[in-house]
């Protein structure tokens, strides 16, 4: 599997992957930088915990599709 499918910019699940980058990016900004109590790192844990699930998934879908740009 090559790499370069990753980018497809007319699929929508690229972008959707570049959004949930954006949100991880946000994330761990709030985790590093913010005093957060139990449930606040809990709940910011649980997003980034299924935000790196569901990106890594949409990466693999689509490296899986052909790529429709050359």
């Amino acid at each position: 599997m090559k790499l370069l499918r990753i980018y497809q910019p007319r699929n929508p699940l690229f972008w959707l992957t570049m959004a949930l980058n954006v949100l991880s990016y946000a994330l761990a900004w709030i985790a590093q930088n913010r005093a957060l109590n139990t449930l606040g790192m809990l709940l910011v844990g649980g997003f980034a915990l299924s935000n790196a699930v569901l990106g890594m998934w949409l990466m693999w879908r689509l490296m899986k599709t052909p790529a429709t740009d050359k």
